[in-house]
């Protein structure tokens, strides 16, 4: 010990609280509450006194209310997490930082502050989590009045909710995969299928793993969930134990309604030195490694993570150690998955003595958010002091087998000088493997790859599918339509991987069935016809002209699912429809024409999704032939704005604003909004308009070319009547060419490529009624009489 660097960082303070829910729940604890305990509790760890005053930094793990918008608090909270435990515990550091979401985030932290420590920047570092979420669902049923709001001031490095690692793309969106359990069900069943085992087989295997988690959990006095298990306990299904998503019945999922609190204190051997901290208390970090996974589509195999894999190796390899060499083991354990899988990588064989937790896992010790990793770290501290000089490794997880921080401990110093670890050359081995190709819209034939069930109170619901084209063997998510109970309960059987499916493309989420004819049987028919009522438009015929209104004015007409669902069908009709040359769209009542995106419906958590012809059935339409004006009778935001600009001629009031606000709620004008924009009036003016939000008024929206007409509020719709009219004066087949024409050579950026474009436009012309008519009306000198073919 003696010829140790001054700045080699270690472990020295470590303590762990669990509260049961409180009879009187006004005495519950806070967030800031029960981290302070443990943070006093490490303090204590330390067998020194006045600690705090010396700590120069506080690191607070992101709580799981302050995670996403749907877990918020009811009761608030502190607006400065990591001062609020200083000032409780009589700190006052120079830096506080609230760490971004993610489970492998408390070993992460320690590899950081770490190598901090070693550059000199911090000299004493707190790390500290507390989760309250026990206490939280009983003061809600109890309907308790609470306020945990506080706020200490001061500086605070906020890291954010997300730490810009994607781990949901727009196809996990659009076919309502936002839960963990839902991802990992996709994997575990992809692993089973691997290995060709059975669901009985499988789920044998499971529980084996994770009776040996309880075991130690029922004697930790740490564990909020102490009891000991047996394997048909575990996987049997019961009411109960009842199937959440397959594979998982209740029992082998993590449980996250606990009140846990976690702190680690870090510094230098130096520091250490100074304080008085007994070497008896040190705990040095042999090797580490941070190591970021693909999104779960693009791996090569859905039942593996290379970046897991690599992590593992990296930090083995830093340690100067061998898997076999690891004397105490905790594996983060959400899902069977996880531990099974680090289990095979580290070589650890099913009777193999070595217990793969400290705290008992997720599931039964307690799943505190994103803070589980801190508790398995201090309790691996507890038993290295305990078996001095042995190798202890914590691994933590993060998203879906994405994110991965694994450390190597020991009461013995490393055998060389500390340095840090780089994981960038693992890290790259991850980045460089090309990425598994994906199809946003499936079309045909493919093979079921792997797939979960969805359960309702213990009774499926739906399942979710990965599979791949044979065409082109790219990946796709898939689901069986929602009245498929022939698809679903061969889904459930489980024998179905790697059997030959067939798909097809639908915003609503990709469908999948066994038979091309089950298929076709649930295939949304294609609305081409007008209904006598709707809900949220009405409809009206004028000669020729078509007259559309949004008639949502208590939204601002904004739209959500069902209300662009039906303009689409009206859309559709109106092409179908021989008698009908113009359209006219506009919004009801006088505020709106309207709001774009239905912001309330959206925050609602309701299925969101666009038709394929794009926002109100317009702006992703490639084949209109016919056209459409936007009589713009006030507000056009968002989409509101997408949809005029996806009209052929924009008639507004002169009290009409025009904007693309998107940016300011944390979205962007995906409905062709950037792409229209900046053809229509020029990028420079369009890109004020796109990366500021802010409106332009009728007047320069005009000057602009945005539209094409500024009038009186009250003639809004006469004078798109009024230039519908002139356009039917004109031959429908004409203006019908026209349209083509443009929409057929638009791509072609350069004028003479556009001019020079083949095209059978004009083949169509020349075979038309209208052709004909309007050349013998001019020779004959008088008005001709359009057919419209």
């Amino acid at each position: 010990m003696n010829t140790l660097a001054d700045n080699t960082p270690i472990l020295v303070g470590v303590g762990q609280v669990t509260e049961r829910v409180p009879e009187n729940i006004q005495e519950a604890s806070s967030h800031v509450v029960i981290a302070a305990q443990a943070a006093r509790i490490a303090l204590e760890d330390t067998g020194v006194q006045n600690v705090a005053a010396k700590i120069d930094t506080v690191v607070g793990q992101r709580t799981f209310a302050d995670s996403t918008p749907l877990s918020d608090c009811p009761f608030g909270g502190s607006r400065n997490f990591p001062r609020s435990v200083a000032g409780r515990i009589g700190a006052d550091p120079a830096l506080a930082i609230y760490e971004s979401v993610g489970g492998q985030s408390p070993q992460k932290l320690v590899n950081e502050f770490s190598e901090r420590l070693h550059n000199g920047d911090s000299k004493l570092v707190l790390l500290v989590g507390g989760e309250v979420v026990g206490n939280i669902r009983a003061a809600v049923r109890q309907k308790a009045n609470l306020d945990w709001n506080e706020d200490p001031g001061g500086q605070l490095e906020d890291r954010g909710k997300t730490d810009g690692f994607h781990l949901i793309t727009r196809q996990e969106f659009e076919h309502q995969l936002l839960q963990p359990i839902q991802f990992y069900g996709l994997m575990e069943n992809a692993r089973r299928a691997k290995q060709g085992k059975t669901l009985e087989q499988y789920g044998q295997e499971m529980a084996e793993t994770f009776a040996g988690l309880s075991r130690v959990a029922a004697d930790n006095p740490y564990s909020a969930f102490p009891q000991s298990y047996t394997e048909e306990e575990l996987i049997t299904v019961t009411e109960k134990n009842r199937m959440l998503t397959s594979p998982y019945p209740k029992n082998l999922v993590a449980k996250d309604g606990v009140n846990q609190a976690a702190a680690l204190l870090l510094t230098t051997v130096g520091a250490a030195r100074e304080l008085g901290i007994d070497e008896s208390r040190w705990i040095f970090l042999h090797g580490y490694a941070d190591v970021g996974d693909r999104v779960l589509l693009q791996r090569p195999g859905l039942s593996r993570s290379l970046a897991m894999e690599l992590a593992f190796e990296a930090a083995l390899k830093k340690a100067g150690c061998n898997d076999s060499d690891i004397n105490h083991l905790d594996i983060y354990s959400c899902f069977p998955i996880v531990v099974n899988e680090a289990r095979d990588i580290l070589n650890i064989a099913k009777d193999d003595p070595r217990p793969l937790t400290q705290t008992g896992g997720l599931p039964f010790f307690g799943g505190p958010g994103n803070n589980y990793s801190m508790h398995a770290i201090a309790s691996l501290v507890d038993t290295l002091r305990a078996d001095r000089g042995s190798l202890g490794l914590a691994y933590a997880n993060g998203g879906w087998m994405s994110k991965h921080s694994v450390g190597i401990y020991s009461t013995q110093p490393p055998r060389e000088t500390w340095t840090p670890s780089d994981s960038r050359p693992w890290q790259a081995q991850v980045d460089n493997l090309p990425a598994v190709e994906v199809e946003q819209q499936p079309q045909g034939e493919a093979v079921l790859e792997t797939y979960t069930v969805n359960y309702f109170k213990g009774d499926p619901l739906n399942c979710v599918a990965v599979g791949r084209l044979k065409s082109s063997n790219k990946r796709f998510y898939a689901v069986n339509a929602f009245f498929d109970a022939e698809t679903l309960q061969k889904v459930v059987a489980g024998n179905c991987m790697g059997e030959t499916i067939y798909v097809e493309a639908d915003p609503k989420g990709n469908r999948f069935a066994f038979s091309l004819g089950q298929l076709k049987k649930f295939t949304p028919e294609k609305v081409e016809h007008f209904k006598d009522t709707y809900e949220f438009c009405q409809v009206e015929r004028r000669g020729h002209v078509l007259i559309v209104t949004i008639d949502r004015p208590q939204a601002r007409n904004a739209l959500h699912p069902p209300a662009n669902e039906e303009l689409e069908g009206i859309f559709n009709a109106y092409e179908k429809d021989k008698d009908l040359w113009a359209a006219v769209l506009t919004g009801a009542g006088s505020e709106s024409f309207s709001a774009g995106n239905d912001m309330k419906y959206l925050a609602s958590g309701q299925p969101m999704w666009i038709p394929k012809t794009g926002f109100a059935g317009l702006t992703s339409r490639r084949d209109r032939t016919k056209p459409v004006i936007a009589a713009v009778n006030g507000l056009a935001l968002g989409g509101g704005l997408e949809i005029a600009m996806a009209c052929d001629l924009v008639v507004a009031s002169q009290e009409a604003l025009f904007g693309l606000p998107e940016v300011k709620v944390g979205l962007f004008a995906g409905a062709g909004g950037v792409q229209r924009l900046t053809r229509q009036i020029g990028l420079k003016s369009a890109m004020e308009m796109i990366l500021t939000g802010e409106p332009v008024d009728c007047k320069r929206a005009l000057e602009l070319g945005l539209i094409n007409h500024a009038v009186p509020a009250e003639q809004v719709l006469e004078r798109a009547l009024a230039l519908a009219g002139k356009i039917c004066d004109a031959s429908p087949v004409s203006v019908r060419s026209s349209l083509q024409l443009h929409n057929e050579t638009s791509h072609c950026a350069n004028v003479d490529d556009a001019v020079n474009y083949p095209h059978s436009v004009f083949d169509n012309l020349l075979n038309s009624e209208d052709f004909f008519e309007g050349s013998q009306a001019f020779a004959q000198k008088r008005k001709p009489q359009w057919r419209g073919r």
